[in-house]
C-alpha cells in the first residue's frame, strides 16, 4: 500500500494537528501534502516529508494562511498524486478537495465541514472583524466556496469524524454517513501521576484565543466569584483578554506539551465554555483525572459523562457557567474513574481503529474491487 497523508496546512499546533501527527506516526514514511506550514509547529511532526504547494512562499511573505483561503481550492486540486494508492487527508477545510488518481482511494478524517462556508458565516465575520462594506464580497466568496466543497466531498471514498455532531453535519451538508473515531490523547497525558482533589488549588483553562472559544466569559465568571483561574495559549484576543482579568486570573502563555500534563492533573476543574466539533483539551484533562466543566453541545457530550468525568452547562452565559460552578463545589469525582474512561480515546486506540478502516476501504474501493 502507497499511501500519502493530506493536510489543509500545518501552521498552528492544534487538535487537528495532533491527530495528524497520530496518522503520521502510523505511517512514518508517507509524505504529507500540505497547502502551507509552518517549521517545527508540532514536535511529533519535525520528521515528517512535509510538501508544500506554491502558497508557501506567499505564506512565508504575508505570515498568514487565512489570507491565502480564496487560492487553496485550486492549488489543492494541483497537488500531484500520482502513484499513490491510498489517500488519507485529515480536513476541516480544503484538504479534502484534492484530486487523487483514478485507481487511488481516498479516506478522510474529518474534523468538520467548513463551519465559516456552511453555518457560521456571519459569527466569523463578526469575530474576524471584516467590514461592512466588504462583506457582500466576502459572503460572494463563501457561496462560491461551498459549490466547491460540495462537489470536492464526491472525491472521497470514505469519511471518518470526529465526533457524532460532525457525522451529524457530514450527511446534512453532503449526504453521506461516515464512521465516528474521537480525537486521540496521547500517551503522556496517561503517565502523569494523579494529584489528590485536596491539593488542587485553580482552575484551568487551554486553547487558542478566538472570539469563539470563549476565554472572555470564564475571565468574566472567574472575576464575578473570584475564582482562581489558570488560562494557556496565545492568540490575537490575548490583549482583550488581559485588560479583562481580574487578580485572580493567570496567564501561562504557550506551554512546551511536556508541561501540559502536570498543569492538567493540578487543576481543580477544566472549563471547556467553546462549542467544538470534538474538543481534544476535555480529552487531555480527562486522561490526568481531571474532570471537565463544558458546555453542554458538540463533541464534549460524546466524551465527557455527567456527574462521573464532569458536567454540563446549558448556555453561554456567565448565568449558566456561575450555576455549574456552584454546583461543581459540591460534588466529588474519582481521578482515577476519570483516567479510566479517558483510556478508550488512547492514541493507541485511535491508531487501530483508523487503521481498521483504512484497510475497509482499501477492501471495498480499492483497485480489485472496482476492477
Amino acid at each position: 500500500m502507497n499511501l500519502a497523508l493530506v493536510a489543509d496546512w500545518i501552521t498552528t499546533a492544534g487538535g487537528a494537528e495532533r491527530a495528524l501527527a497520530e496518522l503520521h506516526a502510523i505511517w512514518p514514511s508517507a509524505p504529507l501534502f500540505t497547502t502551507v506550514a509552518r517549521k517545527n509547529v508540532h514536535e511529533n511532526l519535525r520528521a515528517a516529508d512535509i510538501r508544500t504547494t506554491r502558497l508557501q512562499f506567499l505564506y512565508r511573505l504575508l505570515g498568514k494562511h487565512q489570507i491565502l483561503l480564496p487560492l487553496m481550492p485550486r492549488v489543492v486540486e494541483e497537488i500531484d498524486l500520482r502513484g499513490y494508492d491510498v489517500i488519507l487527508s485529515s480536513s476541516h477545510a480544503v484538504g479534502k478537495g484534492i484530486i487523487p488518481p483514478s485507481n487511488a482511494v481516498h479516506v478522510c478524517y474529518c474534523h468538520t465541514p467548513m463551519r465559516y462556508a456552511w453555518e457560521m458565516e456571519n459569527q466569523y465575520l463578526d469575530d474576524f472583524g471584516i467590514p461592512k462594506f466588504f462583506r457582500k464580497t466576502v459572503k460572494r466568496y463563501l457561496m462560491n466556496l461551498r459549490r466547491w466543497d460540495l462537489a470536492s466531498a464526491k472525491r472521497v471514498d470514505t469519511f471518518i469524524a470526529n465526533s457524532l455532531e460532525t457525522a451529524a453535519r457530514i450527511e446534512r451538508i453532503y449526504g453521506r454517513t461516515s464512521v465516528v473515531i474521537p480525537p486521540p490523547v496521547h500517551d503522556r497525558f496517561f503517565r502523569t501521576p494523579l494529584i489528590p482533589t485536596m491539593e488542587r488549588s485553580s482552575y484551568l483553562a487551554v486553547g487558542r484565543f478566538v472570539p469563539y472559544k470563549r476565554f472572555d466569559l470564564l475571565i468574566e465568571c472567574a472575576n464575578a466569584l473570584q475564582l482562581p483561574l489558570t488560562i494557556v495559549g496565545g492568540g490575537y484576543e490575548e490583549k482583550r483578554l488581559r485588560a479583562m482579568a481580574g487578580p485572580t486570573v493567570t496567564f501561562r502563555g504557550r506551554v512546551s506539551d511536556d508541561d501540559l500534563p502536570s498543569l492538567y492533573a493540578s487543576a481543580k476543574a477544566v472549563l471547556f465554555p467553546a462549542h467544538e466539533d470534538a474538543g481534544i483539551v476535555p480529552l487531555e484533562a480527562q486522561a490526568c483525572g481531571t474532570p471537565v466543566i463544558a458546555l453542554g453541545k458538540g463533541g464534549t457530550k460524546d466524551t465527557v459523562v455527567e456527574g462521573k468525568t464532569g458536567l454540563f452547562f446549558d448556555a453561554q452565559t456567565a448565568a449558566s457557567l456561575q450555576a455549574a460552578l456552584k454546583k461543581f463545589s459540591t460534588m466529588h469525582f474519582d481521578s482515577a474513574e476519570i483516567r479510566e474512561h479517558a483510556r478508550q480515546f488512547s492514541s493507541g486506540k485511535f491508531r487501530e481503529r483508523i487503521k481498521d478502516e483504512v484497510e475497509k476501504a482499501v477492501v471495498r474501493y480499492g483497485r480489485e474491487a472496482r476492477s
